[in-house]
């Protein structure tokens, strides 16, 4: 019995990576919806993509951007933490799946720090795929 919750368990963790890159992106432009309100996606050139808030950083190119790397937005010790013990991580579909499924989780595992806090109290319960997806349609680094 434990045998077979155990690989439930593991089939359904390494199951994620891959559910995260199979988001629909149409859906999730939808879905950002409950983002924009810290959130906004503004292209390089100035075009407002979406119109959203300033508590959180402006999300386009976040898909191949380093973590915590957004030019002048002031980040939250938690996520310079795990930029500054991770300095070559990059976002990816994956990563932005799990972080916005548990900010603080996320934060916990990729820093090490029981204590590490976060600024983004807002979970995404599902469909974090697609959003996922979409932040890699707004990302023109998010191939390289």
């Amino acid at each position: 019995m434990k045998t077979t919750i155990f690989g439930a368990l593991l089939g359904a963790a390494l199951a994620m990576p891959a559910f995260a890159q199979d988001g629909d992106a149409a859906a999730g432009e939808k879905e950002f919806k409950k983002c924009k309100a810290c959130h906004m996606i503004q292209s390089a050139d100035g075009e407002d993509i979406v119109k959203g808030g300033k508590t959180g950083p402006n999300l386009w190119g976040i898909v191949g951007r380093k973590v915590a790397a957004e030019e002048g937005f002031k980040y939250g010790d938690g996520i310079l933490e795990v930029a500054g013990a991770n300095p070559d991580m990059v976002w990816t579909q994956e990563e932005l799946a799990v972080y916005v499924t548990d900010p603080k989780a996320w934060l916990v595992e990729k820093s090490g720090d029981d204590g590490a806090k976060t600024k983004m109290t807002f979970k995404l319960n599902k469909n974090q795929a697609d959003i996922a997806a979409y932040l890699a349609s707004v990302s023109p680094d998010a191939g390289s």
